[in-house]
């Protein structure tokens, strides 16, 4: 049987069970419990409900771009025409390519953790999504990886857009900083996070729409959230 390290003994004395706290204590206690030589992932997990009034179960999938930022150091791919590709340079991407990045792709070759993609592209980069798909990489006008304002797009990824989407359960998690973060960007960033989830809310769903909050860290324990 695994034995729990003497540092996950420590942070367990924190445990609070059977009772809800504000998000401030629990952004507090999560950084306190963060005491791993790395700079940790603050993250937050939440259970929607999905069950509509009328039709089959809501899917949520959109983007929150966080005011602080998500601390997430991406590499960013734009796939353009070649007329673009200083454009995309110039933005700010880390890869950038046209029918060169398109035979990459072929070969799955994926040396970037997300896509732009212009809207003359989406049709040579349509035929791979199968593979990009189940990968997250898969461009979306949805998710501002489609579009023709390329320096947007790479600046919002760099620097705190991220995308949420739930399972089949109701359950949908994303960072929202990291540990080096002081507590109250911390918690300008879970009240935004929260707040854009709620708007996503549609008619056909009554009552509450977001059931179960936690916060906890990478190497951390959760903490269940109730009044702010």
């Amino acid at each position: 049987m695994k034995k729990n390290s003497k540092r996950y003994k420590e942070i367990l004395k924190n445990a609070i069970r059977d009772k809800k706290v504000s998000s401030k204590e629990a952004i507090d206690l999560v950084k306190k419990n963060s005491t791993t030589k790395f700079d940790e992932s603050i993250d937050v997990s939440l259970k929607i409900n999905l069950k509509q009034s009328k039709g089959g179960d809501f899917n949520l999938r959109t983007i929150v771009n966080l005011p602080n930022g998500s601390g997430k150091k991406n590499k960013v791919a734009v796939l353009c025409e070649a007329d673009k590709i200083d454009e995309a340079k110039k933005a700010g991407a880390d890869v950038v390519g046209s029918d060169d990045l398109i035979e990459k792709i072929a070969a799955g070759k994926f040396n970037f953790t997300k896509l732009i993609c212009t809207p003359g592209m989406m049709g040579k980069v349509g035929k791979h999504g199968k593979v990009l798909g189940p990968k997250g990489l898969m461009p979306n006008p949805k998710l501002g990886t489609v579009t023709t304002d390329i320096k947007k797009a790479v600046k919002d990824i760099k620097t705190g857009l991220v995308e949420i989407r739930n399972d089949k359960d109701g359950n949908l998690a994303s960072t929202i900083g990291r540990k080096s973060f002081p507590s109250e960007k911390l918690l300008e960033n879970f009240n935004h996070f929260i707040e854009s989830v709620k708007k996503e809310k549609p008619d056909t769903i009554k009552g509450e729409f977001i059931k179960n909050t936690f916060l906890t860290s990478t190497m951390g324990i959760s903490y269940k959230i109730g009044a702010k």
